[in-house]
């Protein structure tokens, strides 16, 4: 059997992939990806060992842009095109679209070619992308029950989201050691997705003294030549006392050792798109989410309340951040180490430990004749 993964352009889209490829695999089922040329997947995948193939690729915008021009009359016809000459020499039995408009050139080969197509949200509310996919979808799974009426109920399957293979195992003792970590103090992982945020990095950058006093910092930061965020908070963590300077880490980009800076974070500080919440309720961490504000649906923001709600996160709004705000509210948590913990076992009870296997065995039921 072999199945074709379409999607990306986010971390939250490729990891679900990824996860599902690693269990798909586990069953001797051939894997191939077709996705962008320049998005985090054309990176990720590779990396993973899984066959990959780009191909061009357009945007859904809903404002007003003059890039949605060549998008949606060159690159997206190309993509489609490309994309139906890759399925008829791969032959897949299914295609299996994990959202973001990096997927819809395949889908809609797929759907040309008759070959069933499976689909799987991993965010609270769906997106364009995977509504138009949707459609064309034998079934489609999703993270959390259905709120609105987007996808048609037959078509449902709850599975939850799963957790990439290479965070499990992670090790506090190799967390502290990679870093020269000190053990007695708490961690925080700042994280603004994978090109960094510009609004929790200046934020940051600028309360470091009084935040370092009481805690360790690891900055995943990016490295976005635009906001020059990287070399200012590299100046702004020179010009720091020599012994708070060694209680900051600052990373561009956290690769394989993601598992083990998971292993040590006492807090989560970031963004709340579906890969970081995903695998922070996995993980059972509690976790402080600057939503990103101006998603489509305000998904960033349905995903925190929603683990809020579970008492697993706290929300903090980005209209809200402020360099003061966030030392406060990073503080308040440090500060009760029992709130933490029970924080953590909370956002634990939102994950579903076998969702890679439910979309599998939902994968499977679609591809059968």
């Amino acid at each position: 059997m072999r199945v074709v993964i379409a999607g990306g352009g986010t971390g939250g889209h490729t990891s679900a992939g990824l996860a599902v490829a690693a269990a798909l695999q586990q069953r001797e089922i051939e894997c191939h990806w077709i996705g962008s040329r320049a998005g985090i997947e054309a990176r990720r995948v590779p990396e993973a060992g899984l066959p990959y193939h780009a191909i061009p690729t357009g945007k859904l915008r809903r404002y007003w842009d003059w890039q949605n021009f060549p998008d949606l009359l060159l690159r997206a016809p190309a993509g489609v095109v490309q994309a139906r000459r890759l399925l008829a020499r791969l032959a897949p039995d299914l295609v299996f679209a994990t959202g973001g408009f990096v997927a819809l050139p395949t889908v809609f080969a797929a759907k040309s070619r008759r070959i069933p197509i499976v689909v799987h949200e991993q965010t609270s509310v769906p997106g364009l992308a995977n509504r138009i996919a949707g459609r064309m979808a034998q079934k489609i799974a999703l993270t959390f029950p259905q709120m609105g009426t987007e996808f048609p109920p037959e078509k449902v399957v709850v599975t939850g989201n799963p957790l990439r293979p290479e965070l499990q195992g992670g090790s506090r003792e190799a967390g502290l050691a990679r870093l020269g970590l000190d053990p007695a103090l708490p961690v925080i992982y700042l994280t603004g997705g994978a090109q960094g945020s510009h609004p929790i990095n200046r934020a940051v950058g600028e309360t470091l003294a009084p935040l370092l006093e009481t805690c360790q910092v690891i900055h995943q930061c990016g490295d976005n030549p635009e906001t020059g965020d990287r070399p200012w908070l590299e100046n702004q963590a020179r010009d720091l006392p020599a012994g708070l300077r060694m209680r900051y880490h600052l990373i561009p980009y956290v690769g394989a050792e993601l598992r083990d800076v998971y292993a040590v974070a006492s807090l989560v500080v970031g963004r709340a798109g579906a890969g970081t919440v995903s695998e922070c309720c996995h993980l059972g961490l509690p976790a402080l989410y600057i939503p990103l504000p101006g998603t489509s649906g305000d998904e960033q923001t349905a995903n925190a309340r929603l683990v809020q709600a579970a008492g697993g996160a706290v929300l903090f709004p980005q209209i809200a951040l402020t360099p003061r705000s966030l030392l406060e509210s990073v503080r308040g948590l440090l500060a009760d180490a029992s709130r933490l913990k029970a924080m953590g076992e909370r956002a634990r009870s939102l994950a579903v430990p076998d969702a890679a296997d439910r979309i599998v065995r939902l994968i499977l039921e679609a591809a059968s004749p």
